[in-house]
């Protein structure tokens, strides 16, 4: 009782001493690896030996372990499931709906990658899983959601091709214009113009003239170039893009 009035007496505050429980989900990792080969833009994929969706195509991949970042796990379960290493990945997108994994909640981190395919061969592990290069216009049917993830890779390859140099890493050192132009249309999935892509290119100094030349069918030598990589670079920090 204060100045006649009942004191209300509030709950003593206490540190909470209990742990807050997290529910856990499982992370993965999942590679859309990219080449060119037979005029044809064409993505990477392995054959499943377990269950869920044994039998089945699917990208590279599998769970992050607890002593690895997603990074390293990325790299890894390309390496071992396909032979493949020392590649550049790019994250791509986080895919964590409900239901993309019957056993489970599992969210997984994507990457997307492009290799020159005179420099890079499969040699899967016959034990692990059978690895094979897909047309991406002729995807047979993928576990998961991977033909999701396979269509945003590609979607994403298709706008950065506009601005970065990744069409180049899918050729080999020297090239022709004719192959720098093929590579393009098949990236893109459409053709263009031969005048206008040539004058493009040449305009925007990011080729190098070797002095050496290639025959090309009948046709009369082509001269080979070569990627400028650091005039690229002043490129895009001026915002400068190739608008094809």
């Amino acid at each position: 009782m204060r100045n006649g009035h009942p004191v209300s007496r509030l709950p003593l505050l206490r540190p909470s001493t209990a742990v807050e429980v997290i529910d856990r989900h499982a992370v993965a990792v999942d590679v859309v690896l990219f080449t060119i080969h037979d005029e044809a833009l064409k993505v990477l994929l392995v054959k499943r030996t377990t269950p869920p969706f044994r039998g089945t195509w699917s990208l590279p991949g599998g769970f992050v372990r607890r002593e690895e970042s997603v990074d390293e796990a990325a790299l890894r379960e390309l390496q071992e499931e396909t032979g493949i290493g020392s590649v550049y990945l790019e994250q791509l997108y986080t895919f964590g709906d409900l239901d993309r994994d019957p056993r489970g909640r599992v969210i997984t981190v994507s990457y997307y990658a492009v290799v020159n395919w005179g420099q890079f061969q499969v040699k899967a592990r016959a034990k692990l899983a059978t690895a094979r290069w897909f047309g991406v216009n002729r995807l047979p049917a993928l576990a998961f959601d991977h033909k999701k993830i396979v269509a945003s890779s590609l979607e994403r390859l298709r706008n950065k091709v506009n601005y970065t140099s990744v069409a180049f890493q899918l050729l080999p050192k020297t090239f022709t214009l004719s192959e720098l132009q093929r590579a393009y249309e098949v990236i893109l999935g459409q053709s263009l113009d031969k005048r206008n892509f040539r004058k493009k290119m040449l305009a925007l100094g990011i080729l190098r003239d070797t002095k050496a030349q290639q025959l090309e069918g009948r046709q009369r030598p082509a001269r080979l170039y070569a990627f400028t990589e650091a005039k690229v670079i002043k490129l895009q920090e001026k915002g400068i893009i190739v608008p094809f």
